[in-house]
């Protein structure tokens, strides 16, 4: 057992083990009959499970639709196509998250399926953007060695392009993951549950335990996937 699989298993052990006092905590301690009814095991655990269900789905079809578009417009024949893209992703990703719920508000309506198209838009922008940019910035010099070789171009993307590019496209599934759980809490606002509402009920009845207890639960869900990411990374990337 390698030193960076029990570095996983301790860190993955805490987040879960931080997550269970808390809870265990406010279900036992609560300040008054509103937060006993709030923090009752099953509504945490509901809220909890909405949030991982429109993390998973949203984040399922991020990278589904991410991944292979970058590739795509980093091909030669789409290459300025794919420039084009990276600006207007650019400029995608200084959209507020509330402001991108609320456009699709409008169109689609209140519930679960709004939500999950919205956030899943958002998510796809950062893995785009890293997939193309980190295919797009190996050397040509590589690219034509691997062709003086006789690589097929499938071959050399599989081989090269993807393996060198995988430490950026890593990262951009890391941010997407980050910004996918903190959008999710926002999801309350348009009728698809999740932690967000701990957060706003807590906001509305004025009870900080209800408060910290929707916001630590996300944070901690966030820390955890950005750690599981991180360490897939470790997996895929052989330095």
């Amino acid at each position: 057992m390698n030193n960076n699989f029990l570095k996983f298993i301790l860190i993955t052990f805490i987040l879960f083990l931080l997550g269970a006092l808390l809870v265990f905590y406010v279900v036992e301690n609560p300040t008054d009959s509103m937060v006993e009814r709030t923090l009752s095991p099953d509504n945490i655990w509901r809220t909890l499970r909405e949030h991982l269900i429109i993390v998973g789905v949203t984040m399922a079809g991020a990278l589904a639709v991410g991944i292979p578009g970058g590739i795509l417009l980093s091909r030669p024949r789409f290459y300025y196509l794919g420039k084009v893209f990276e600006n207007i992703v650019n400029i995608g990703q200084t959209v507020p998250s509330l402001a991108i719920l609320a456009i699709f508000y409008t169109i689609l309506g209140l519930g679960f399926n709004t939500a999950v198209f919205a956030i899943w838009l958002y998510s796809i922008l950062p893995i785009l953007r890293n997939t193309f940019a980190g295919i797009t910035s190996i050397s040509d010099e590589i690219i034509e060695s691997a062709k003086g070789m006789g690589m097929k171009n499938w071959r050399i993307l599989s081989r090269i392009e993807l393996p060198l590019a995988a430490p950026i496209i890593v990262a951009g599934i890391r941010t997407a993951v980050v910004i996918n759980v903190g959008t999710a809490t926002l999801a309350t606002f348009i009728g698809a549950g999740g932690l967000g509402d701990l957060i706003v009920t807590g906001l509305s009845i004025r009870r900080d335990m209800i408060i910290v207890t929707g916001a630590a639960l996300s944070a901690l869900l966030a820390i955890l996937l950005s750690f599981w990411i991180e360490q897939l990374k470790s997996y895929l990337v052989k330095w």
